[in-house]
């Protein structure tokens, strides 16, 4: 497992991660065969939110599942996704933040979290006050680092301009969607992420299945898939626009003796400031496909075809 430097954090971090968003929707024993499976496999990155598993479900799992062995893993968790349905427990103030932060450590059986991550931007908080708990929580050290999810560049450029002049911890990642089918973040956030030294933890890298290889144009989506279950998601992804790229990309592929899996995941490697690719599993065997498919080291040449295919934003 080739393991990449997490911006400038000091943090190793495996470059296939293990997104743990299903952990608390399948049961115990199915999340612990994954955890275990990941860790024979070298997957250092653990990825996890309080929100996942039917708010806590998934870091009461992982913080079950990993006793001794959480000690291996570098462990990240987001906070400021809706904990409750009234509203209360959400957002980054300061006094939401020091409570959440204290309800994921016990959840998660851990005196200190590696990676901090604010999940969404919360225009109620100023920037500011959410940067300076978190920095409390460096300097008590139940937080190692610090990350951002879900900001547009201009906020990650506004929070390093603060942090930087209080002399504040600063976020070292930003974990945002970005897959062959889905390049908007290459416009503004990737360049600013570069600037600032950061890195990049893609999340949905298979566009939520559609770059497995699993789904026809011409077929009915498979019976209990994510994009049966999951309307949204369909309607989403398996538009006219992507079918004739996925295709394409699943030609480009296969005429190099490689999966369209394989190419999703080995084309994210290639990218810029790229440290962990977030992919989450239910079963051992995906974790295993996962590992294996970054093994494809793309030329430039072939990244040119693909930016013809895909088309660049």
């Amino acid at each position: 497992m080739e393991h990449r430097d997490l911006g400038r954090s000091g943090l190793r971090v495996s470059l296939v991660g293990l997104g743990c968003n299903n952990f608390g929707m399948i049961d115990i024993e199915a999340s612990r065969k994954v955890v275990h499976r990941a860790l024979d496999l070298g997957i250092t990155l653990f990825d996890t939110a309080d929100v996942y598993g039917k708010r806590g479900g998934s870091e009461e799992q992982l913080g079950e599942i990993l006793g001794p062995r959480r000690k291996e893993i570098v462990l990240a968790t987001k906070f400021g996704m809706p904990m409750d349905d009234s509203g209360a427990k959400k957002g980054a103030s300061r006094r939401y933040i020091m409570e959440a932060v204290e309800a994921s450590l016990k959840r998660l059986k851990t005196e200190w979290i590696d990676l901090y991550q604010l999940h969404q931007a919360d225009p109620e908080t100023p920037l500011a006050e959410t940067l300076g708990a978190l920095n409390e929580l460096v300097e008590q050290g139940k937080v190692r680092h610090i990350g951002c999810s879900n900001l547009p560049a201009a906020q990650v450029a506004a929070a390093a301009a603060i942090s930087r002049a209080k002399g504040w911890a600063q976020f070292v990642s930003a974990q945002d969607e970005y897959s062959l089918l889905v390049r908007g973040i290459e416009r503004d956030l990737i360049p600013e992420l570069e600037r600032q030294g950061m890195g990049l933890l893609p999340y949905f890298p298979l566009a939520s299945g559609m770059l497995t290889g699993k789904y026809k144009r011409s077929a009915e989506v498979p019976v209990g898939t994510r994009m049966a279950v999951m309307k949204r998601l369909a309607d989403r992804y398996m538009t006219e626009e992507n079918w004739p790229k996925v295709e394409k990309l699943a030609a480009f592929a296969s005429a190099r003796g490689h999966t369209l899996l394989e190419l999703a995941f080995s084309w994210l490697a290639a990218r810029p400031c790229l440290a962990s690719i977030i992919a989450g599993a239910t079963k051992p065997e995906q974790i295993e496909q996962n590992v294996a498919a970054v093994n494809w080291k793309l030329s430039p040449e072939e990244l040119a075809e693909i930016d013809a295919i895909t088309g660049k934003p």
